[in-house]
């Protein structure tokens, strides 16, 4: 018996009458869950209504020992859905924004109306599903969201220039929400399924319809919203038995004075610019964008001296990533932040982290999400402690080190962990700058 059982559970499906949504109502209902069932019962392309469709879903539920009820509005009208399942049922625990429709054409061709009834079913209905259940789950700090964007959103589609359009909007929505539901118990994910739907059949032939089964789509949903599951903002592909998550990756980039820079000097630079074969991160909100910016502003406000702590902390990261040090984690277990000042008094003028804690050990540039220690020194004191020229206590105690944060992790940083910065030691670990 699996441990992912549903009982008692409400969980509201829009679209549940046909395709992925009627095998969600059915699936998760043989699970123990009470379902309502959602399906205005309109064609592929958003038109007119059969209430028959979601009375057969909730007829077959019954049938095999299952609770299920009909609702036939519309996901514009998401307070009527999310009402109607708490008339029914007391409560709701997982909604799943499922209800979809398609009007491809190509952008040439494309009316306002075909714009805008995909952004009153995908966008608009996900949004006031969501809105509706949101107290219900900010009430109990406990819920549960799956939104459905598609591949069309993530990479775009010929053709499908709403549609696209709509699904990329739903994981903004996703990514924003689920920051908003931290606090309070609340996940929001989303999934870009590929099955063997009316949805899929106008663009896949019926072979490959036939092997993408929504049974393959469904045990990715069941882990999402199971009240264990504490993944948020996800956004993951599936289909046929292939699961995978999707996140931003970006390259190093290029920083400038910006009071030198033009168009000829990107030009020159753009292979660096796009080289994803470089150092690259993968941000995950927008002050990773803020740092690089901060850092470039106040790399350019100093006085234009190239930092000593640049070729120490590269050294320290070359000599970690060549397995050197491997024993560190074990001997140090701490996660520190150096942010390094040019000279007195002067901002920031670049941070590392290096983590102790976690094996292997790594150093790298940019703040640590949650450092042990944070240590802040100008440039020329922390080349001299790491030299052995200036005693840690001492530097401490004269106010050249200060230390935020567990002082006990602090005192065993030492210069000692890492071969000292000589020309010969840094010439020996010589990489990219960082």
């Amino acid at each position: 018996m699996s441990a992912y059982t549903f009982e008692g559970k409400v969980f509201v499906i829009t679209g549940a009458g046909r395709g992925l949504g009627r095998y969600y109502a059915q699936y998760f209902a043989k699970l123990g869950a009470k379902v309502l069932v959602n399906e205005i019962g309109a064609d592929l392309h958003g038109e007119g209504t059969d209430p028959s469709i979601a009375d057969q879903v909730v007829k077959d539920i019954k049938e095999n020992g299952g609770e299920a009820v009909a609702n036939y509005d519309s996901v514009e009208f998401g307070d009527k859905i999310i009402k109607a399942a708490v008339d029914a049922f007391g409560t709701v625990d997982v909604l799943i924004n499922n209800a979809g429709i398609l009007r491809d054409v190509s952008f040439a061709k494309m009316k306002e109306e075909d714009w805008d009834k995909i952004f009153a079913c995908h966008t608009k209905g996900t949004f006031m599903c969501s809105r509706a259940v949101w107290p219900i789950f900010r009430e109990k700090k406990a819920g549960k969201i799956i939104n459905t964007s598609s591949g069309a959103g993530l990479f775009g589609a010929f053709g499908q220039v709403n549609y696209s359009s709509a699904k990329i909007a739903i994981h903004g929505f996703t990514m924003a929400l689920a920051k908003e539901g931290e606090g309070r118990n609340i996940q929001v994910n989303t999934i870009a399924p590929i099955a063997g739907t009316r949805m899929t059949e106008t663009v896949l032939s019926k072979e490959l319809i036939d092997a993408l089964s929504p049974a393959y789509i469904a045990p990715l949903v069941a882990y999402l919203a199971h009240e264990s599951t504490e993944v948020t903002g996800g956004a993951f592909e599936v289909g046929a038995g292939y699961i995978s998550k999707l996140r931003w990756q970006r390259t190093e980039g290029k920083q400038y004075d910006w009071k030198k820079l033009t168009p000829d000097a990107i030009a020159s630079d753009w292979d660096q610019i796009t080289n994803f074969e470089g150092e690259n991160d993968y941000p995950e909100s927008l002050n990773d964008t803020l740092f690089h910016m901060m850092n470039n502003v106040e790399k350019n406000t100093t006085s234009g001296e190239e930092l000593k702590s640049e070729e120490i902390f590269s050294m320290m990261t070359e000599y970690l990533s060549r397995g050197e040090g491997a024993d560190l984690s074990d001997k140090v277990g701490a996660i520190f932040q150096f942010d390094v000042r040019a000279k007195k008094g002067g901002p920031i003028a670049g941070s590392w982290e290096i983590d102790l804690k976690n094996s292997p050990p790594v150093c790298k540039k940019g703040k640590a999400s949650s450092p042990d220690a944070t240590f802040t020194m100008i440039d020329s004191d922390f080349e001299k402690v790491c030299m052995g020229t200036l005693n840690p206590q001492m530097a401490f105690m004269q106010g050249k080190m200060k230390i935020k944060g567990n002082l006990g992790k602090a005192t065993k940083f030492t210069p000692e962990l890492f071969p000292p910065p000589t020309e010969e030691n840094i010439a020996k670990y010589a990489r990219a700058k960082l």
